[in-house]
């Protein structure tokens, strides 16, 4: 549920060990015993929301990019596209995915495919609006969801973007090399939830590469 990742801690005048022990067996994180200094409590629990916040940002996190990752990035679409229909705005769900990027890792390694990959996260988070969000969907394939815009505006983007990351040098030892992407997006419809969004942005996507890659679609 929801609450899972919430920290508990319980604040009781029971001093048994054992019994404290059990209590936190059941899934507590730590056990305060009565009276305790108002300081010692604050601490504690400004402490354990740290520690909570920290181990939450890593599991929806991808550990190369530092971008969302598939699952999370699911889960920001859902939210967003339901505020979106809520508040009667514009919406777009982009899916891009390097091209011949197979090519990349077989011919000058896995050290240059994951410098390529996270040259492009970190592209896409510098040009990006704070409140549009980039993630990792898998492998060499990126996801964004982009609040209050429509197809217009994000093909305008998306298309800048495009031509900005195809300039990019990458060099790992002697070799530099440019890399391209392939693009699809698609606007919110009245009957579209979370899945058939993302399925129209990714056959945009696949319309993209069948047109000869480094381009941008939009899904009709």
């Amino acid at each position: 549920s929801k609450y899972d990742a919430i920290p508990i801690l319980y604040l009781s005048a029971e001093s048994d060990i054992e019994k404290q022990l059990d209590a936190v067996g059941l899934g507590g994180d730590d056990f305060l015993t009565k009276p305790v200094p108002k300081e010692v409590l604050i601490s504690t629990v400004r402490n354990r929301c740290r520690r909570h916040r920290g181990l939450r940002d890593q599991m929806i996190r991808d550990g190369l990019t530092g971008l969302f990752d598939h699952n999370h990035i699911l889960e920001v679409l859902s939210n967003e596209l339901n505020q979106a229909k809520t508040n009667d705005q514009p919406f777009c769900f982009a899916m891009i995915d390097l091209d011949r990027f197979k090519s990349v890792n077989d011919i000058y390694g896995h050290s240059m495919g994951d410098r390529v990959i996270r040259a492009l996260a970190l592209y896409m988070r510098q040009r990006f609006r704070i409140t549009d969000t980039v993630g990792r969907y898998g492998g060499e394939e990126f996801a964004l969801v982009l609040p209050n815009t429509n197809a217009e505006n994000a093909l305008k983007l998306l298309e800048e973007v495009r031509r900005g990351f195809e300039q990019l040098v990458h060099q790992d030892g002697q070799h530099q090399i440019r890399v391209t992407f392939s693009c699809g997006i698609a606007q919110l419809q009245a009957d579209d939830d979370g899945s058939t969004l993302s399925q129209r942005a990714d056959q945009a996507l696949y319309k993209a590469k069948d047109a000869g890659r480094n381009r941008v679609e939009v899904a009709r």
